[in-house]
């Protein structure tokens, strides 16, 4: 069977965490964009429609 020993991340080789930071930073902003631009048009659509 294969190793299954326990990893150690403070010593993991090619952790790239300010990369991984800035991305998840990017997640976040796509994420209330698009949270914005649904609330818009649910608004625009009850005024107009209404």
């Amino acid at each position: 069977m294969s190793d299954h020993s326990e990893i150690v991340y403070s010593t993991a080789e090619g952790m790239d965490y300010p990369a991984h930071e800035q991305q998840y930073k990017t997640f976040l902003k796509i994420g209330m964009l698009g949270t914005a631009t649904v609330v818009t048009v649910v608004v625009l659509l009850a005024i107009f429609l209404i």
